[in-house]
This record gives structure tokens, C-alpha cells and sequence, in this order.
């Protein structure tokens, strides 16, 4: 024992430093050729060439190296990194290729990683490096100790820390120079500053040399970020935008914890907020937000003349308690879990699942189910409802869900498997991407094949997380595959398929009929093979199983034996799970650092129109919240209060943070990222397409369009219920950004404007019928007519003169004219019944200019806007063509399409 506590306390000398000499940078630790101390591998070698932009992707990290060598992207594969250096194979497999060697053991100046950077040899990039610098020195002197490979023994990295932890400059010009200390599980400390990597988040505000050098630009406040090893810091960096910092910020009132937290941070950047939006801008904000719906004309009316103080704070509590905000959030959850029904599993009923997953999220959201809970009904789906319950009993119960009369109630299950089924997620790979994306907030599409370059993840973290998705599977139950084969069997023989014999002259009506007949058995609530999720037990595999596992696969199979590990957190292997997704719940519920922030993130960015960490689905460690103790704040809050969703919204929507005005003063008109002000931002495109229904619908239509969901575009219409993509305002939702939910992504919703959006406002027929129709506001303004056309006085005067005119014609022609007078009078008794252009006598011209105003901006127009208005009405043919107008105008308003 004695002995090897000797020669590890040996081995750690060798290192660079250790604590007290933590201060000493590498420069002056390697300006010698020689020296007692080796560099490290891991330590130094690896990170000094990521640091020189060896391993990047425009030089050797690339996918194909350069000069037949090749180091993994941005540097953290070590073993593969130090076979390519030595000139030794990482594979197991005997036919694999041997790398030349780059170093020379016995002469280490004549090794090709030290003469291709200086020149000495042809290299295809630039001069890195010299002779003389310690940079040559470092890896001079790691040749020369023997070439070691020192993962194993260099231990765990802890952390990396940043001094300054925070940069506050006076002036632009100014330079702060970051000092990187890399932290070891061993107790080592090191200052790595001059191997460390470095970028900013806004390049405008500030920028940082290769070297770790922060030089203020323009005022505002960004990050930033030092990578080593595995570490990844950032570092706010800010310019006050004003001398209104500290003591010199004006006093703002912080009635909840939200605007505390806000205002301590823009108390710092020199931001005045600005004040508090108007009623009508909060109404029509919130609705929109909250809901995705436009306020009715009455309900703006109501709620402006309202004269109490708590009003606001009830109008969010009425909200979260109707349909319309059940339905908005079913669409948001369901945007980044993927329902799409172009995805879901059976080909013959794609519209009723992904009508299910619908429902089943819809009801738990209006019945304000903890978020936690609905995911893990989710997560932990199974196809068949009870353990015991055979093959064809499920078969008949998935037949009842579908059945054309009397079908069963899918929402009442108490899990909801189609998430798993998705045919975009049938690879484990595909399955963790989606996961980390959905339930996260994490981005892990980059290590999937090299180290994340702004995170910690690595290829192998990503590896051990996709572990966990292996055994799940869809598709044709294994355990009743006969029971299965059965139902199959009997269904071809039915119809006469043959599916031995694809190629028979009839095989493809045949195979069309086969499917004819299986919807119609479904229909009628009979069982059809259905196929189903299943999931085999996480186990942890033995050292002999491995062996025949490997046996059995191949050699190249060998590092595909992965176990299970949590992002971030431990391997999860033990006989507990019989289930391997119950550990990523468990992971997701208890000191999960993603879970809960992601969820509160994508809901402030809804509100907001951009996250604290934005974009809102990539969490990472450079990537870091614009406000973090209001991040820590609002997660911690979501978790005490039992995940409680309406909770978080009364938290964010009650502070005078969101209810701020959206018009700027000098210190924040430039502001993005500290919420001092109202972003002005398109409206969502499902939400612009039931704005257009609501502001042009009657009022009694109109406020049954609003809760009526079945209808909505926001709700299962488009693309879900009965009508599919036909469904009306589905063109328009799709139009203006509505995501088609094929991709692990939130970018998929867009709201980005162009030329055809404008173009479908102004002359498109659905916008015209709604304007027109007759379920509509216009048509409901018209006077109604009284009696028949017939006993009009003007038709009664026109017949009788039509029939004196009959009797003093010729005998001979009083057929043809009787005919002839007929088709005369019907074409007027038709003229007649038009409606006319005049407007209901119990309606007055300043009452419907206000209307227009309330139902397409939920405000009253301004004493110059009411002139304008009445003017363009009272020079129109007609004062009914006047207000039509007027709504049409209204409607192609910028102040319309955006949420303010």
C-alpha cells in the first residue's frame, strides 16, 4: 500500500502544478525544452491542440482528416486522438488500418506533430507554432516522458471556474483578460487559460481573443464562454446603456417576485423598464397569449368599462379555466412531442391517433394534471392496459377507440403510447434526440458523432443515454406473434391475398382490399392485428454474456455494449427497473437540471415571444438564461408548487413584467433579452387563422367559436378532427408558420413574414366569405326583412302593371308574353329580396366604428381614428359597404397580425 501511494503521489508531481501554484500559467510552467514536470495527455496536449485549431472542423477534426491524419472534433475522444498520434490502431478488429506514427520516441524534433506546425515539414495549413514557444515545449517534453495515454489516471474532471465571474465595463475600448481554472476530482488545480477555447455570444457587444482578452464593444450585455476539457463557462459581460445603474436607477415598483428579479437585473444594464400597458393592450395580450384566441367585441367592451382594480388578476383566472386554453397548450405540448398525424404508427387510422393523442392530452391539461404527471403517462406508456391482458383482448380494445358508432373514450386510458410510435422515432438514436428535445430542452444532435462544441456532452454521454431506448420497440408483438400471424392470415384469406405472391397480376388490388376490409372490421369495433409497443427489461449484462453477446454480433460490436447512463448523472443498471424508462423518469422528477427549466423556458418564450435561454429547445451550458436567478426562481417555483402548470402561468402574467407597455424609452429600445418592454411579435399562425373567424364572425357566432375547439384551428380541426388539411383556416395556419412537427426542433414554428401572407389578407376568398358570409357580422347588420317579397308594395305595383299590359296585348301573343312577364317579375321579386346597403335602425354609425375596433384590436379607436372612419363611411355607397370596409382595413392592419 505504501508503495502505491509512493508512486501516485509520484505520478501527480509529474503534473503541471497542483493548488498553491494554481496561479502560474502554462507559458512559464513549459518555456524550457526540458523539465521535471511531463505534460499531461489529457491535460495539456489534447486541449492545446483544440486551442490551436487542430481538431477543428476546417483541419484534422474534420470527418476526414487532413494529410491522412485524423483527431477527433474538437478533441475529446482520447483514445482515438492517441492512437492517431502514435500510429496504432483503437479497433479490435484484426483487418483494421494502422495510422503512421507522428511522434518520434528516440528524436522528439523529428516528430511530424512538432515539424508540421513549424514548417519544418510541408504542411498544408499555416505556421501554428515555433520553435521557441512553449507550445512546442508542451508537447516536446509529453514525447519525450514516453507518449502516455493518462485518461485513466488524470481522474474525473469537476469543474471550471472563471475569474472574473462577471465583467461590468465603464467605456467601449475597454479590456479585461479572463483568467480559466480547471478544477480535478483529485484536488488539482490548474490555471488552463492559455489552452482554453473561447468564443462570444454577441460579437457586437463584446469580443474575446484567442487568448482569453474581453474587449468592450457597443453597450448591452452578453456572454462570454470558456471551453476546456469538458467545461464549459460562461461570463456575463455587460456595458451599461446608461449612467442610470445602482443608486442612480429610478425607483420601479416590483410588486411580484418576477419583476424583483427583473429590475435587479436591469438596475445593472442601466434599462428603464417601461410602464404598465393600457387594459385593452393586456386584454388582447393576454388572450392571445394565454389562449391563442381574440378577445369578442363584448368581451373587450365589458372588460375596458370594468372599473375594478383586480380585474386583471381575474381575467387570468377566468382563461385558465376555459377550453380555448386547454386546447392552445394541448397544440403547444403536442408541437414538441411530435403529434403529427403523418407520423403515428397505422397507416389506415393515422387521423384517429393522432385525434387521440389529442384528446388524451386536451383532458389532463383542462383538468390541470401536474405536468410531471402527464409526460410520465407519456414516458412510460404501454400499448396494453393491464399486464394481464392477452393479445386479442388489446387487439379489441384498440378496435374500440376507432369503432364509427359508440367508440370508446382514448382519453380515458391512463397512458397515451403513441408517442413511442411514431415512425420518425423507430431508431434508438432517433428516440434520445427526440426525448431530450421534447421533455429537456437539449439539442444532442451533434454528439452523436463528435463532443458537443458548446456543451459537455461527448459521443460517448450520448451513447449511454441511447442505451436506454434499445429495447424499446414497435411493431409486430414478439411474445404473440402467432396470435398476431393469425388475425393477419385470416384477414388475406378473406379477401383472397396472397402476400407469398406480390407479384401475382391482381396482388395489388388485392393487397388494397385486404386494407378495405381491415378498417371496415375495425369500424365495426371487431379485433385486427394491431401492432404494439414493447419494452424489454434494463439489465446490466454479465462479463460472460457480454463475451457471447460480442460473440455472437462480431468484434466490431464490442464497443456497442454500452451501459445506461443519465445525461449528466450515473449509470442506471439494476434489477429495480424492469422497465429501462422508469429510470428516466425517476431522473426527470429528482435533481433533474433540465427538466422543469425547459418546461418553464418554452412557456416564457410563448409569453414573451423569447425564452430566458433562447432559443427556448437549446439549453446549454453556453448557451446560458439572459436572467438566472429569475430562471432558478420560476423552475424551483414549478417544482414546489407539484409541477401545477396554472400556477406558473399566474406567476409570469401577473407581474407588471409581462403587462409592460411595448413602447420603448431611450434606455431600452434596443433591449431583447431583459424584458424591460413588450416585444411586438407576429401572432401564431393556427391563432392568425381563428383571429380572422372571430373578428368577422356575428356576435353570437363568435362567441361560440371561441370554446367551441372542435372548430378551432388551435384545437383538433386542422389536421386532426374530421376535415384533416381541408379544414378551414388550415391553409392560413400553415400559411403564416404553423409547424408540420416532422422535426426534433422548435423552429419548425415560424413566424417570419412574407409577400403571399399579405396577399392572402387582402384577396383571398376565405378572407372575403368571412367578411361576407352569412354567419357574419356585416351580413348580421343588414335590416331584416319583413313578410314575403311578394307582398312588397313595389313587386305588387310592378305585377299589376305586367298584367294590365297582358290583357290589351294581341291574342295571338298573350302565351309567348305570359311566359315572358313570369321570368320578368321572378327576376325582380329576386332584386328585391337582395339585401340593401343600409344597416339596422337599432344600430348607430359611432357604435359599429367602435365594434370594428373591439373586435379586430379589442381597444376603442382614438377621436382621430373615429373621424377617419366615420368620413370613409359616410362617402361610401353605402354606410353597410362603409363598415365593411372599415373591417377589411382593420383586418390588413399591422396592429391585427401582431401581438403587442
Amino acid at each position: 500500500m505504501r508503495y502505491a501511494a509512493a508512486l501516485m503521489g509520484l505520478f501527480l508531481m509529474t503534473f503541471a502544478v497542483a493548488s498553491a501554484d494554481a496561479a502560474e500559467p502554462l507559458s512559464k510552467r513549459f518555456a524550457e525544452p526540458t523539465g521535471e514536470a511531463a505534460p499531461s495527455f489529457r491535460r495539456h496536449v489534447v486541449p492545446l491542440m483544440s486551442h490551436l485549431g487542430c481538431s477543428g472542423r476546417a483541419c484534422h477534426g474534420s470527418f476526414q482528416g487532413r494529410g491522412g491524419f485524423q483527431l477527433s472534433l474538437f478533441g475529446y475522444d482520447f483514445k482515438k486522438d492517441h492512437a492517431a498520434l502514435i500510429g496504432k490502431t483503437t479497433s479490435e478488429d484484426s483487418d483494421a488500418k494502422e495510422f503512421p506514427t507522428r511522434i518520434n520516441a528516440k528524436d522528439p524534433d523529428e516528430s511530424l506533430i512538432l515539424l508540421k506546425p513549424t514548417l519544418g515539414e510541408k504542411h498544408g495549413g499555416k505556421q501554428v507554432i515555433s520553435e521557441d514557444a512553449w507550445e512546442y515545449n508542451l508537447i516536446r517534453r509529453w514525447i519525450a516522458a514516453g507518449a502516455k495515454m493518462d485518461v485513466e489516471a488524470t481522474g474525473t474532471f469537476d469543474r471550471l471556474t472563471v475569474e472574473p465571474s462577471e465583467i461590468v465595463f465603464d467605456r467601449p475600448g475597454q479590456k479585461v483578460q479572463l483568467r480559466v481554472i480547471a478544477h480535478w476530482a483529485d484536488g488539482t488545480v490548474e490555471d488552463v487559460t492559455e489552452i482554453s477555447r473561447f468564443r462570444t455570444n454577441d460579437e457586437s457587444i463584446a469580443q474575446i481573443s484567442e487568448e482569453g482578452l474581453v474587449e468592450s464593444k457597443t453597450k448591452g450585455d452578453t456572454h462570454v464562454v470558456a471551453f476546456y476539457d469538458n467545461g464549459v463557462a460562461p461570463v456575463p459581460v455587460m456595458l451599461p446603456v446608461s449612467k442610470l445603474v445602482g443608486s442612480k436607477h429610478p425607483k420601479v415598483d416590483t410588486r411580484t417576485k418576477v419583476d424583483e428579479l427583473v429590475v435587479q437585473k436591469l438596475r445593472k444594464v442601466g434599462i428603464v423598464p417601461s410602464g404598465v400597458a393600457d387594459d385593452a393592450t393586456f386584454l388582447r395580450r393576454v388572450r392571445l397569449d394565454l389562449t391563442g384566441s381574440l378577445p369578442t367585441a363584448a368581451e373587450a367592451r365589458a372588460f375596458l368599462d370594468d372599473k375594478s382594480k383586480d380585474k386583471r388578476a381575474r381575467k387570468i383566472d377566468e382563461l385558465l379555466k376555459t377550453p380555448e386554453y386547454a386546447a392552445w397548450w394541448t397544440t403547444k405540448f403536442n408541437d414538441w412531442t411530435g403529434a403529427s398525424a403523418t407520423q403515428v404508427s397505422d397507416r389506415n387510422f393515422r387521423t384517429e391517433q393522432a385525434r387521440q393523442w389529442y384528446d388524451w392530452v386536451n383532458k389532463r391539461i383542462a383538468q390541470n394534471k401536474p405536468y410531471d404527471e402527464i409526460v410520465a403517462g407519456i414516458v412510460l406508456a404501454t400499448s396494453r392496459t393491464s399486464p394481464d391482458q392477452d393479445y386479442e383482448a388489446y387487439a379489441t380494445e384498440m378496435s374500440s377507440y376507432v369503432k364509427a358508432e359508440g367508440a370508446a373514450d382514448f382519453a380515458e386510458r391512463p397512458n397515451m403510447p403513441h408517442y413511442w410510435a411514431r415512425r420518425n422515432m423507430r431508431q434508438p438514436e432517433e428516440r434520445a434526440l427526440s426525448f431530450s428535445y421534447a421533455f429537456l430542452g437539449v439539442r444532442l444532435q451533434c454528439a452523436q458523432c463528435h463532443k458537443h462544441p458548446f456543451d459537455q456532452w461527448t459521443q460517448q454521454d450520448f451513447k449511454q443515454f441511447q442505451a436506454f431506448f434499445e429495447p424499446i420497440y414497435f411493431g409486430t408483438p414478439r411474445a404473440d406473434r402467432d396470435a398476431y400471424n393469425k388475425m393477419q392470415n385470416e384477414l388475406n384469406k378473406s379477401v383472397g391475398y396472397d402476400p407469398k405472391n406480390r407479384n401475382a397480376k391482381n396482388a395489388a388490388q388485392k393487397r388494397r382490399e385486404m386494407y378495405e376490409e381491415t378498417k371496415r372490421r375495425a369500424l365495426a369495433g371487431e379485433p385486427i392485428p394491431w401492432q404494439e409497443l414493447q419494452v424489454q427489461p434494463l439489465k446490466k449484462l454479465t462479463a460472460k454474456e457480454r463475451e457471447q453477446l460480442i460473440k455472437r454480433k462480431g468484434k466490431k460490436y464490442a464497443g456497442r455494449v454500452i451501459t445506461p447512463r443519465v445525461l449528466g448523472g450515473d449509470e442506471m443498471v439494476s434489477a429495480q427497473y424492469d422497465d429501462p424508462r422508469a429510470p428516466l423518469m425517476d431522473w426527470l422528477r429528482h435533481e433533474n437540471p433540465y427538466f422543469a427549466k425547459a418546461f418553464v423556458n418554452r412557456v416564457w418564450a410563448n409569453h414573451f415571444g423569447r425564452g430566458i435561454v433562447e432559443p427556448a429547445d437549446d439549453l446549454n451550458l453556453a448557451n446560458p438564461p439572459s436572467n438566472a436567478a429569475l430562471f432558478d426562481y420560476l423552475a424551483d417555483g414549478f417544482v414546489a408548487s407539484g409541477y401545477d402548470m396554472r400556477w406558473l402561468h399566474r406567476e409570469i402574467l401577473n407581474s407588471d413584467t409581462y403587462q409592460r407597455d411595448w413602447r420603448t424609452n431611450d434606455t431600452n429600445e434596443l433591449d431583447e433579452s431583459n424584458f424591460s418592454r413588450a416585444m411586438v411579435r407576429r401572432i401564431h399562425g393556427e391563432v392568425v387563422a381563428d383571429a380572422i373567424r372571430i373578428a368577422t364572425f356575428a356576435d353570437d357566432k363568435a362567441a361560440e367559436f371561441v370554446s367551441n375547439i372542435e372548430y378551432r384551428t388551435i384545437g383538433p380541426s386542422a389536421g386532426y378532427g374530421r376535415y384533416g388539411r381541408n379544414a378551414p383556416g388550415a391553409y392560413a395556419a400553415n400559411l403564416f408558420g404553423k409547424p408540420v412537427r416532422e422535426t426534433t426542433c422548435d423552429c419548425e414554428r415560424t413566424t417570419d413574414p412574407t409577400l403571399l401572407q399579405t396577399i392572402f389578407m387582402r384577396n383571398d376568398q376565405e378572407v372575403l366569405a368571412s367578411i361576407d358570409g352569412k354567419d357574419g357580422w356585416v351580413a348580421s347588420l343588414r335590416p331584416q326583412r319583413k313578410g314575403s317579397v311578394k307582398d312588397d308594395p313595389r313587386y305588387k305595383k310592378r305585377a299589376a302593371e305586367l298584367k294590365e299590359r297582358l290583357k290589351k296585348a294581341p291574342k295571338k301573343d298573350q302565351a309567348r308574353l305570359k311566359a315572358s312577364y313570369k321570368r320578368q317579375l321572378d327576376y325582380y321579386a329576386r332584386e328585391l329580396a337582395k339585401p340593401s346597403g343600409g344597416i339596422r335602425d337599432d344600430v348607430n354609425v359611432d357604435r359599429l366604428i367602435e365594434d370594428v375596433f373591439l373586435r379586430t384590436v379589442a381597444r376603442y379607436p382614438s377621436a382621430d381614428e373615429r373621424k377617419l372612419a366615420k368620413q370613409t363611411i359616410d362617402e361610401s355607397e353605402s354606410q353597410l359597404d362603409g363598415v365593411r370596409d372599415l373591417l377589411w382595413a382593420m383586418l390588413n392592419t399591422k396592429e391585427f397580425i401582431v401581438n403587442h
